[in-house]
């Protein structure tokens, strides 16, 4: 049952994201999903509720409407992201942006509200993108502890849902990127090593300048490989 309904779910979201259903249309009625899915009437019913929980429709009495994207869930981001092999380079752009806003806000507060010794803590993960020698897996893997670090102690709890869902949206889509992103460590090294010493003598506008660069600088490596990316795949589809 589960995975029927889950497969329902999946076809009936990439319909909507794909337009197939417009807003304020209705979706099938659930005989027709049960006779188009070889499913039973049960697992089209779940798979609706996991489409309302999205936020992509609202049952109503005789069917589910669609509604307008603005009124989903912060989880329709993840489905957006894989609706093909590559993700829109445009939404991963648009997640950044947020990613970092959210971010320096954090990196604000943290600097308010830490004790002395977790900011110690925050200055003791930026320490390895000092390494030059780190490979680019061990990299990617130190910034994002850097960064999970700096959410986790600014005791903004609505702040930290927020960036936790969208980084979990995010994370599934990038990891296939990982092979095509070029880690300029000398830029790293130079910025956590500004970061650092911001941190240590709390210094506000230096840590929101420098923080501000080092985020600028991750989302052009990440977009850099995403371009990469639906380079290499052009050529292949190309070559084929």
């Amino acid at each position: 049952m589960a995975g029927k309904y889950d497969q329902i779910a999946g076809s009936l979201i990439e319909d909507i994201l794909s337009a197939r259903y417009r807003v304020d249309e209705r979706l099938p009625s659930e005989r027709d999903l049960a006779a188009r899915f070889d499913a039973n009437r049960g697992a089209v019913r779940e798979a609706m509720k996991k489409l309302e929980q999205i936020g992509l429709v609202e049952i109503q009495p005789g069917g589910a409407r669609v509604k307008d994207m603005t009124e989903a869930s912060l989880d329709v981001l993840g489905h957006m992201l894989a609706q093909e092999t590559l993700p829109d380079p445009l939404l991963v752009d648009q997640m950044l942006v947020v990613i970092t806003s959210l971010m320096r806000i954090a990196t604000e507060q943290t600097l308010e509200l830490a004790s002395d010794e977790e900011i110690n803590e925050i200055r003791a993960l930026a320490k390895p993108l000092y390494q030059q020698d780190l490979d680019d897996a061990a990299h990617t893997l130190a910034r994002f502890e850097l960064f999970q670090s700096i959410m986790l102690t600014n005791r903004n709890l609505p702040l930290q849902l927020i960036a936790r869902t969208l980084f979990e949206q995010f994370a599934p889509s990038m990891t296939q990127l990982q092979d095509l992103t070029v880690v300029n460590k000398d830029a790293y090294s130079l910025f956590a090593r500004q970061l650092d010493q911001a941190l240590a003598k709390r210094d506000l506008p230096a840590v929101h300048a420098t923080f501000t660069a080092l985020s600028n600088l991750n989302r052009e490596t990440m977009m850099h490989a995403l371009e990469t990316a639906r380079s290499n795949s052009a050529r292949e589809a190309a070559t084929s």
